[in-house]
């Protein structure tokens, strides 16, 4: 056996007494930098709308369409089960499911577009943006107004901020004067930010309309391009005062802008596995809410193998943006509501029992079964994916 002379021994008791320089710092700034995954629910998706096409019966419009689309080409759970390869003893819920969501809400998260879907309208926008607050307002107060909702901007990459903040105040404004309030759940979707400072000075914006209006203002910003990567982290969130809501990754201008060819330019190539995994590292435990792209398709005609085969292809890449982390994206047809609500479901339906069962099993130290020895990293990630799951099947009160 070995002796350790007696002032070795007593070092263990010492050290205990002694502080650690510069820890209680360290801590404070881990627990703002990395407060975890906030307490809203995050929408399943995000519906773009021009501006010039939006109107207080948008919403209404949409859960329709998709309504009909499933009457005419998805009329039972059979016809569910074939399209989207859900398994047979969960197709029923699913079905049931979509019908019950795209009658009571079919859009979860509105934007409002000014942007690449609006396109430059120098003596238009003023006016578009002043009858997009009113119909914002008149969705209000119907009580259908999704449970986000905003504008998307145009970009200060495109050398005129003058006229995405314009486009802002007017917005935000008039919606305040004909609401009364800001109704809850606004966001301000911020494209191409190509440089870090955009982040910052649209930051310093929402801050001057916060005092001017007397309400609080957060924006997501999207994820476009190769140079954006690179300027990602904690740190870059943390520095903007907690107004960075979400990151948004944007397929086709990322795609392009890394010189892929058009008919690579989808959500599931390798390159946007890359950006996504970037984005992910960059905002763990942040707060920040990560959103995949979309599809930019539509029904060919409105044969049944046209409708099907879209909603196949759009399944899949709600899939995999789901395998990745990713809980939403974006949709831009009303088709895509049925396939992304249907994949959700199912996703979610899939395992939620499995995942229950092993965290009962973990917390109550026995043996779930099935030759699975989970760890505590393993079971917290479960935790998390039923509370993603009951907030994703979680239904609205009809309205």
């Amino acid at each position: 056996m070995i002796r350790f002379p007696a002032r070795v021994r007593d070092m263990r008791v010492s050290l205990e007494d002694v502080p650690i320089a510069g820890f209680e710092e360290s801590y404070r700034v881990q627990r703002a930098r990395y407060p975890g995954a906030g307490p809203d629910r995050q929408p399943v998706h995000t519906v773009y709308v021009p501006a010039d096409r939006f109107s207080a019966t948008t919403v209404a419009d949409w859960g329709g369409q998709a309504l009909a689309l499933v009457c005419e080409h998805l009329a039972g759970p059979a016809e569910l089960a074939e399209v989207f390869g859900v398994p047979g003893d969960l197709a029923a819920a699913v079905h049931e499911r979509v019908l019950r969501k795209l009658g009571r809400e079919p859009v979860e998260d509105l934007r409002i577009d000014f942007e690449d879907g609006y396109g430059v309208r120098p003596g238009q926008e003023d006016g578009d943006a002043e009858r997009a607050a009113v119909a914002v307002a008149e969705l209000w107060a119907a009580g259908t107004l999704p449970r986000r909702w905003g504008p998307r901007v145009k970009s200060f990459a495109d050398g005129d901020p003058a006229r995405s903040v314009r486009t802002l105040d007017g917005f935000v404004t008039t919606v305040v004067e004909r609401a009364g309030e800001l109704p809850p759940g606004f966001t301000v979707t911020f494209p191409k930010v190509l440089m870090e400072g955009y982040l910052r000075q649209f930051a310093g914006v929402l801050e001057r309309l916060e005092a001017a209006l007397g309400v609080r203002l957060r924006f997501e910003m999207q994820v476009e391009a190769p140079q954006t990567l690179g300027f990602l982290s904690a740190e870059l969130a943390e520095s903007l005062g907690g107004r960075l809501a979400a990151a948004h990754f944007g397929v086709f201008d990322y795609t392009a802008a890394i010189g892929l060819p058009p008919h690579e330019q989808r959500l599931d190539h390798p390159a946007c596995d890359h950006a996504r995994h970037v984005m992910r590292v960059a905002f763990a435990d942040t707060g920040v809410e990560l959103s995949d792209g979309s599809l930019a398709a539509s029904p060919a005609s409105g044969s049944a193998g046209d409708v099907r085969a879209l909603w196949r292809r759009h399944a899949e890449l709600v899939r995999h943006s789901l395998a990745h982390g990713f809980q939403q994206g974006w949709d831009m047809h009303p088709s895509h509501l049925v396939s992304r609500f249907a994949t959700v479901y199912a996703f979610h339906l899939a395992r939620y029992d499995s995942y229950r069962e092993r965290v009962r099993a973990w917390e109550e130290r026995r043996d779930a079964g099935g030759g699975v020895m989970d760890e505590p990293a393993t079971v917290g990630t479960m935790a998390a994916a039923l509370r993603r799951a009951d907030a994703a099947l979680d239904e609205p009160p009809a309205r």
